[in-house]
């Protein structure tokens, strides 16, 4: 009962926050607004205090005042100026990098904590002061003989902080979802898990660790993105430590200005690395703002803050490069045929019916200037026919989605003209070529001979578990004076296992 209070103390706080900071149906829209919006931001506004600034300066201060889970909030909606305004976006992205840093003090009695105190004096002796601060840590300098290193340190109770937010927001899920009945089919309550057991594992730097070291592995096999070394030595759960990156990052205008930089090849680049990445080898970096993307003295582009690692398996990745290559052909029929393969679309629907309503979708902007199309007016057309054809949330694709539209809103700040099917085609055709050509159906081939093979190893502990069945029932029944033998339907039951394990064995090779 008093957790529930806490919780909703909370949310009723976030929504204070917001009135507070006139960023809920703000003034500076009220003519664009239906009269129902305009009176009930009037009598919002008589609650308020006196709000100052942009609407978008008002939203990062309201954010950042709430806490690290809002303030994540604010860098997604950071990444897209064409929905949300150029202005907007302007004002969200000093969320990125630039908060308040925590004391060197601070800093100190971590390292002990985490390494002990003698150790630590001696691992990180040239540490600087910090050179960048984000919503759960902030980011040193460290001299070494090694050369310099960056040593990126978690905020004092920020661990709590992150608790008590995110166990009020699956508190305000599971009541929406128990109210909604129409909520039920964007499983509000499985997307909050997602998105917070995405955020709980950020507060374990060596599971960071873990995941910045196996996207060096996959960039030091294609040349998208550089991305340093981690120093296991001086990692801990509070602290990570990596080579340091000499670079800027792409919240600073300079970055663009660096001589040789081509921005559409830089903004293809970028595309093109992330797909890569996600298509080809089922890991990306899954918080892909500006302020994690660095441009190199080389004009390379390196990556930065690995907290958030994004993954799907090998039939996500199949279904996202069929659509993907769909919608580049403009073949909608395939592109429903796939959504109602993954189970996307649910299969009472009319797959016919899907493929008009994707082509109503394409149509209008195929080969049109990537400033011509409205993406806002494009999302709320998909919601409405996530709507029309019952389509529900998948969880696991959160991550997924969320970074695509952060990379494409990257790539369209370094060029505006960034037209990402084009950007994909190249990525999406090599790797449907590769897994759905001759060598595709070998590699293919192999894999369900593997689990075919598997399937028969096990096929003798079916037996065994079926002969100690009818050897128990045989002492059953001889205790009951009953004629001994097998009843007919252990036989059905034994005629059945086989069936199945025959008929999955049969079906990989037909």
């Amino acid at each position: 009962m008093l957790k529930a209070l806490a919780d909703y103390g909370r949310l009723m706080r976030a929504g204070t926050a917001l009135v507070r900071h006139d960023v809920i149906l703000p003034g500076e829209y009220q003519t664009r607004l239906p009269l129902p919006a305009r009176m009930a931001g009037r009598v919002l506004r008589l609650f308020g205090g006196r709000a100052t600034g942009r609407p978008g300066e008002r939203l990062a201060t309201a954010l950042e005042k709430l806490g690290p889970a809002y303030i994540k909030l604010g860098q997604f909606l950071a990444t897209r100026p064409d929905v949300f305004g150029a202005e907007t976006a302007q004002d969200l992205s000093r969320l990125k990098d630039k908060l308040d840093p925590f004391s060197m003090d601070a800093v100190h009695r971590i390292l002990a904590s985490e390494f002990g105190e003698e150790q630590a004096e001696s691992l990180f002796a040239g540490l600087g002061e910090p050179v960048a601060a984000a919503s759960l840590a902030q980011v040193h300098r460290l001299e070494t003989s090694d050369g310099p290193k960056a040593v990126k340190i978690l905020r004092p109770g920020v661990e709590a902080m992150i608790y008590h937010e995110l166990r009020a927001i699956r508190r305000a899920a599971r009541t929406v979802e128990r109210a909604s009945v129409e909520s039920r089919r964007l499983e509000p309550v499985k997307f909050t898990e997602t998105v917070a057991t995405s955020m709980e594992k950020e507060l374990d730097f060596r599971l960071e660790a873990g995941g910045a070291d196996q996207m060096r592995a996959i960039s030091e096999q294609e040349d998208w993105f550089r991305v340093p070394a981690v120093d296991w030595d001086r990692t801990a759960q509070r602290v990570l430590t990596m080579d340091w990156v000499e670079g800027i990052p792409l919240t600073r205008p300079e970055a663009l200005d660096q001589p040789g930089l081509e921005r559409v090849e830089l903004a293809n680049k970028i595309t093109r690395g992330f797909l890569s990445h996600a298509i080809g080898h089922g890991v990306f970096h899954a918080d892909m703002h500006e302020g994690n993307i660095l441009i190199l003295p080389d004009n390379e582009v390196g990556l930065v803050d690995f907290g958030l690692i994004g993954r799907i398996g090998l039939n996500e990745r199949r279904f996202l490069a069929e659509i993907l290559w769909g919608f580049i052909r403009r073949d909608y029929q395939r592109v429903a045929e796939v959504h109602f393969e993954a189970g996307y679309v649910p299969a009472n629907q009319s797959v016919g019916e899907f493929a008009q309503a994707l082509r109503s979708i394409g149509e209008p902007i195929h080969g049109k200037p990537a400033e011509d199309v409205y993406m806002g007016r494009i999302l709320l057309q998909l919601m409405d026919y996530t709507r029309t054809f019952g389509m529900r949330l998948r969880p696991e694709l959160v991550l997924l989605q969320k970074t695509m539209v952060q990379v494409e809103g990257v790539a369209r700040s370094i060029d505006p003209k960034h037209d990402i099917w084009k950007a994909a085609e190249p990525i999406v055709k090599g790797w449907i070529a590769q897994n759905f050509g001759p060598s595709g159906a070998a590699k293919l081939a192999a894999r369900q001979t593997r689990e075919v093979t598997e399937r028969l190893k096990r096929l003798p502990d079916v037996m065994d578990a079926f002969e100690d069945f009818l050897e128990r029932d045989r002492v059953r029944e001889a205790a009951d004076t009953t004629p001994a033998g097998p009843p007919w339907w252990a036989w059905f039951g034994l005629a059945i296992s086989l069936a199945a394990i025959a008929g999955l064995t049969i079906s990989q090779f037909a």
